[in-house]
């Protein structure tokens, strides 16, 4: 049902002042809960996670009622 052409949103936030810059992300399949693995040298995906948590400063997930969000502060 979801994949390639899918709409998202993505937003980013953050001041001048601000120490941190906030990334969302909303896809519209509530159920599909991002789940860190680990991706074989060969795998072409599987890596997305993996990337956030060695970059961001804290990340999560914010569930809607027909979205979820994925979010982290960098």
């Amino acid at each position: 049902m979801f994949g390639a052409g899918t709409p998202v949103t993505l937003r980013v936030s953050g001041s001048g002042r601000a120490a941190r810059t906030r990334v969302e992300l909303t896809d519209p399949d509530p159920q599909a809960r991002p789940v860190p693995r680990r991706a074989a040298g060969t795998d072409e995906s599987g890596r997305g996670l993996a990337l956030l948590e060695a970059v961001a400063l804290r990340w999560g997930v914010t569930q809607g009622y027909r979205t979820k969000t994925v979010w982290c502060e960098l």
